[in-house]
Order: structure tokens, then sequence, then C-alpha cells
């Protein structure tokens, strides 16, 4: 019964690539021209855009683990590109998401992938100031608020973890940094600096909250 779904299909991979960029894009277009009516529709709008930046992600995902198309050179490459939109390396969270597979559920192995959690024991152990950082780390303005900001605007600008692990992950991090930086200088050429940002903003705090939602889930 699930032989039929085995392998990708390339034109059904570019379908749901092209439904989900497209609509994207048109959303964000309208956020843009709407702004003289007043913010609150941008708003709105912001959150079905989100949802296809995170749908975008779930791309980016599959193309990670050589399932959305049947090349891997085509994987890696999408991958790539949607990595510029969704703020997160492709080669680098390729590697590093690999590791917390590889690693799922195993303690000695903590920190790559996921969300840092203690056991009992290891927090009862630990001081009164850790175990306050650490309620804090786990709360969910922080959790799905704060974390997700730091996380997809700042964290990923550096090959975080993975520092020491050679040339490669540092190439592939400063390439999509620059392609973030050029994407967006054009589209503040067009636009303007303040609409991009009363635009972007928005989409990106609520596409990464939900991501990280589902990540933590």
């Amino acid at each position: 019964m699930l032989a039929h779904y085995r392998e990708p299909s390339c034109a059904r991979s570019i379908v749901e690539l092209a439904i989900t960029a497209v609509p994207l894009a048109i959303l964000w277009a309208v956020m843009w021209a709407a702004l003289d009516a007043g913010y609150w529709v941008g708003l709105l709008l912001a959150v079905p855009a989100a949802g296809f930046l995170v749908r975008l992600f779930m791309i980016q995902h599959d193309c990670g683990h050589g399932a959305f198309f049947g090349r891997r050179r085509a994987n890696d490459w999408v991958g790539r590109a949607i990595g510029v939109l969704t703020l997160t390396p492709y080669d680098f969270w390729r590697h590093s998401h690999a590791l917390h597979h590889a690693n799922s559920g195993n303690l000695d192995r903590r920190g790559f992938g996921d969300v840092d959690t203690l056991t009992v024991r290891e927090f009862l152990a630990s001081s009164r100031w850790r175990q306050l950082l650490y309620r804090l780390y786990r709360h969910p303005i922080v959790m799905f608020g704060i974390g997700p900001t730091y996380l997809f605007v700042l964290q990923h600008r550096l090959p975080a973890g993975l520092m020491r692990s050679g040339w490669h992950s540092w190439l592939c991090t400063m390439a999509t940094n620059l392609a973030i930086a050029a994407l967006a200088a054009t589209m503040i050429w067009l636009v303007g600096l303040r609409p991009f940002l009363l635009v972007q903003s928005p989409i990106t705090l609520i596409a990464g909250s939900v991501g990280v939602w589902l990540f933590y889930v």
C-alpha cells in the first residue's frame, strides 16, 4: 500500500514548491500594498504568510533528508535557496539535524537540533541559579517568543555548535548570510526600509515561533 509513495515524484515536488512559494510572494505583496490601509490588515495577512513560510521550511527539511526530489543535487540546491528565506543555512542545518536524528533519545549526546532538556535528577542536582535559568529557558514566552527570534535571526548567522568542524560549516553559513543580505538589500531598494521591516518582521517572528513549537512537540 505504501510502495507508491516510497519514491519522490519530481512533478509533484515542483507543484508543492510552487503552491507554497507563490502564495507567500502574493501575500507579501498584498501586505506591502495594504500598508496605507492600516497595519492591522498586514498583521492579519502575516498569519497565513507565516504558515507558507513554515511549509517552505518543511520542504527544506525534506530536502535535507533527500526525500523531496529523487536527485541529491536537486534536494541540496532547492534546500539552499529556501534557506535564504527561512534564515537557515541549509548545509549546516542538514548536518546538525542528522546528528539530532542519530542521537535522539541518547542523554549522553544531547545538544544538536533539539530543545535542551534536563532529567529530574540533573535538575535537582543543579544550583538554584541554574534551575532558575532552566525554568526561564523553558518558559513559553522565552521558548516560543524570544527564543525563535534569537535562533533564526542571530544564532543561525554562525555555525553554532560546529564552529570547529572545518571550513565547510563556515562557508555554507556565510554564503547563506550573503544571500540573505543581498535579498534584503534588494527588497529594501524596491519598497523601502520601513515597509520591508513592517511586512517581513511579523512573518519571520510568527513562522519562527510556529517552527520551534513543532520541533518542541
